[in-house]
């Protein structure tokens, strides 16, 4: 039986697959060697470090974008030029416990824990953290 690679997001401690831009994350390795290894995405030092960072985009997307439903979020992150974005709203909305157009608040740690864990599971072809991870990771993104 062959073994699954490791997906490249828990590879890379980044549960978003977050792209690497000119702004570096706290926890970030920008090492020669992690650039090398990883052209195009953010290679975190922690997955809690990772977490943070996916949480920290979505509320920006919430505060500076206006965008408020799991819809507008994942068009946003996932765009239809890259992914069926459909049937990861669909996916999203549904862990989430939500419509796919309902409005959320992403201020409440469950909501943003809700949805990171899905757009991690999502990303990565399954939930390869510790619940607890997850939450240290969006709590400091809201603090």
């Amino acid at each position: 039986m062959d073994k699954k690679p490791t997906p490249r997001g828990v590879r890379n401690n980044n549960p978003g697959n977050i792209d690497r831009t000119a702004v570096v994350w706290q926890g970030e390795d920008r090492s020669p060697e992690a650039v090398k290894r990883e052209p195009r995405f953010c290679v975190f030092m922690t997955p809690q470090a990772g977490f943070r960072a996916l949480a920290k985009t979505l509320l920006t997307y919430q505060g500076r974008h206006g965008l408020r439903t799991v819809k507008e979020i994942i068009n946003r992150w996932a765009p239809p030029s890259e992914n069926n974005t459909s049937a990861y709203v669909a996916q999203v909305a549904r862990e989430v416990g939500v419509g796919g157009s309902e409005i959320i608040g992403l201020n409440r740690q469950v909501t943003l824990q809700r949805l990171v864990t899905a757009i991690a599971r999502h990303e990565n072809g399954g939930l390869f953290w510790d619940e607890a991870v997850i939450e240290a990771g969006v709590r400091q993104a809201l603090a």
